[in-house]
C-alpha cells in the first residue's frame, strides 16, 4: 500500500479485521509501511485479546475498556505521528473518523490498494471436472 508516508498510526475497528482472509498477514504487511498498528472496538478488551491471540496478531495499541471515540482520541494523543488512518466499514466509521480527525479508510478501499484478501472472497477452487466414462 503506497500512503506517502510511513509514519503513520493505523487502527483497524475489529469488525474490519475479522473481515480479512488473513488479518495476521494484513498485520505483518502494515507493520512495514506503518510505525504503530493496533484495532478498537466496543468490544469488551478480552474479545480484541482472545482474537488477536487466536490469529497471533501484535498490537501496539488496543481500545481498553473505553468507547471507540475515546480510543481513538486517546491514541492520538499518545501516537505523535503524522498521520492517523482508521480502517473500517460502515458509514458510521466513517463518521467516527471526523469527529476525531483521523483519515478514513474503507476496508475494501485498503485491502484493494494493498492485496489484501477479504474473507469474502472466494478462492479459485482447483476442481476436477466430474466425467464418468462409464455412462452410456
Amino acid at each position: 500500500m503506497d500512503g506517502g508516508t510511513s509514519d503513520m498510526t493505523l487502527a483497524f475497528e475489529l469488525e474490519a479485521l475479522k473481515a480479512l482472509r488473513s488479518p495476521d498477514s494484513v498485520f505483518t504487511d502494515a507493520r512495514q509501511w506503518t510505525t504503530y498498528v493496533g484495532v478498537i472496538s466496543e468490544k469488551p478488551t478480552y474479545v480484541v485479546t482472545n482474537f488477536t491471540r487466536k490469529h497471533r496478531i501484535r498490537q501496539d495499541f488496543f481500545s481498553g475498556p473505553r468507547t471507540r471515540k475515546e480510543s481513538l482520541l486517546n491514541i492520538k494523543e499518545q501516537f505523535d505521528t503524522e498521520r492517523h488512518v482508521f480502517v473500517g466499514t460502515t458509514p458510521a466509521d466513517e463518521q467516527l473518523a471526523d469527529e476525531t480527525d483521523w483519515e478514513y479508510l474503507d476496508l475494501e478501499d485498503a485491502a484493494n490498494a494493498a492485496g489484501w484478501k477479504l474473507a469474502l472472497e472466494e478462492a479459485t477452487p482447483d476442481v476436477e471436472e466430474n466425467t464418468h466414462d462409464d455412462w452410456p
